[in-house]
């Protein structure tokens, strides 16, 4: 999620469990061990200028739930130890409040559709949930005003009321998210169905800022094939558009270890284009058609096989205002005509 939310969410959780006494400090601690696994980007972008181990290196060792609880046991320990007595007069209600801090951080993070590596050093597919956009202001908004008044109310009840307010409706949210899901899987498992596409892998995913409207992804032998979905909008079967991919260039250069390494983060969820000869792959849950977030060259034709390149990133070309501008028409109008979304491309990570 956006760094403002994990501010908020931070600060947030751990106010809420420290002694009233101490819930402006508790506030500030939060937020700054909020953001603090987002820091990574820092030393990655020192260690590597290749974007596909930046982008893949990101949600890893400090988003790991085997990791994160040292961390903060550490912490906790340093601070009674050391700090200025507060930690030390509630030794048990800081070592939640600096756990709930950091671990809540990666937890979030799962629930959007980049990938994070909760079980870092392990190496299962990084966890996708993908229930919610990267920014959502109706998750956040509620975080952020109770925290506000808990600042501005300091020790008096109305700011543990406030906190715990925050903290009940975010979540709430967030469960509505995952019904959300559920229900346009249904739709879109209905449909693929009747295409002969049953047993495709497939994602859904919601689109920028909201859980109303939704694009689901399913891979063919050829491509892939893509649907919105409107909660609101959208009566009957689910429509699909089918997308080309050049599988036989993708599966020549699985073995490279730039392909190997997005299909292990993506899940495989990426499609395939040759330009001018070089091997382009587009991480399809981030973006839709025709503009994808993460793009890569990462081969060229060399004779009648390939050889690996450096990895390099596309610029993203996206116009964000006129994204929301359709998403949000999107949202409550169906296309009369089948499709996908239209010529103007909505979503994002």
């Amino acid at each position: 999620m956006d760094s403002l939310t994990q501010i908020v969410l931070g600060a947030s959780v751990a106010a809420a469990v420290v002694p009233a006494a101490h819930r402006r400090a508790a506030l500030l601690a939060g937020a700054a061990l909020g953001t603090l696994p987002d820091l990574d980007g820092i030393p990655i972008a020192l260690m590597t200028d290749d974007p596909v181990l930046r982008m893949t290196l990101h949600r890893g060792i400090t988003h790991s739930l085997l990791v994160l609880p040292l961390v903060a046991a550490a912490l906790w320990w340093a601070f009674r130890r050391y700090g200025n007595g507060r930690v030390a007069a509630s030794p048990a209600r800081w070592f939640w409040a600096i756990q709930l801090a950091l671990v809540t951080h990666p937890l979030l993070d799962a629930f959007t559709a980049y990938g994070t590596q909760l079980l870092w050093p392990f190496r299962p597919s990084p966890a996708m949930w993908s229930s919610v956009f990267i920014i959502d202001p109706l998750y956040t908004i509620w975080l952020l005003v109770g925290a506000l008044v808990a600042a501005f109310a300091g020790a008096r009840r109305i700011g543990g009321r406030a906190l715990a307010a925050g903290l009940a409706l975010s979540t709430a949210y967030l469960g509505w998210s995952l019904v959300a899901k559920t229900l346009v899987d249904r739709d879109a498992e209905r449909s693929l169905a009747a295409m002969g596409l049953a047993d495709a892998p497939r994602f859904s995913v919601p689109m920028p800022g909201n859980t109303v409207l939704w694009r689901v992804v399913a891979l063919t032998p050829e491509g892939y094939v893509e649907g919105f979905r409107s909660l609101v909008a959208d009566r009957g079967p689910m429509r699909f558009a089918a997308y080309p991919s050049d599988v036989a260039a993708l599966q020549a250069n699985a073995g490279l270890p730039a392909v190997q390494r997005l299909a292990w983060f993506n899940s495989g969820f990426m499609g395939a284009s040759v330009v001018d000869g070089r091997l382009v792959l587009s991480d399809l849950r981030m973006g839709n058609e025709p503009d994808y977030f993460f793009r890569f060259t990462v081969a060229e034709r060399a004779g009648e096989g390939w050889s690996a390149l450096p990895p390099v990133q596309a610029p993203m070309a996206r116009d964000l205002s006129a994204t929301w501008n359709a998403t949000w028409a999107r949202m409550w109008h169906e296309p009369a005509a089948p499709g996908p979304v239209g010529s103007q491309a909505v979503g994002g990570p």
